[in-house]
């Protein structure tokens, strides 16, 4: 199956920017979408961005939109975070779909990496 690994969390003040990568083993030509989600303490897992593996289509949260952007390149996916927020901590996790509809829906995706944390102090 496919096998994520995150990295690029770390600590940031209120403003900074952080850029997150997703390495995509094992399987990848099984990949349609590839997206990350975020989960803050206490609450559940949300939608921040999605992107056709092939390329091209990419799809925002409402909440990211204008600040966050996510790309791919090889068998990596990056997700660059600009003027972060304090809202914005979180653990933030990379997921591999092989449905065809581009979706924010978490349970579409089959596959997760273990999470980077990012914290945004104010």
């Amino acid at each position: 199956q496919v096998q994520l690994v995150e990295s690029g969390g770390g600590l940031v003040q209120a403003g900074g920017s952080l850029r997150l990568s997703c390495a995509a083993s094992r399987r990848t030509f099984s990949i349609i979408n590839m997206g990350w989600f975020r989960q803050a303490p206490g609450k559940g897992r949300e939608f921040v961005a999605a992107i056709r593996w092939s390329g091209g289509s990419t799809y925002y949260a409402d909440s990211v939109k204008g600040r966050f952007t996510i790309s791919r390149a090889n068998a990596k996916v990056y997700l660059q975070m600009n003027s972060l927020k304090p809202e914005d901590t979180a653990v933030y996790y990379c997921a591999a779909s092989d449905g065809v509809v581009l979706t924010s829906n978490p349970e579409q995706f089959d596959y997760w990496g273990q999470g980077t944390q990012v914290t945004v102090s104010s």
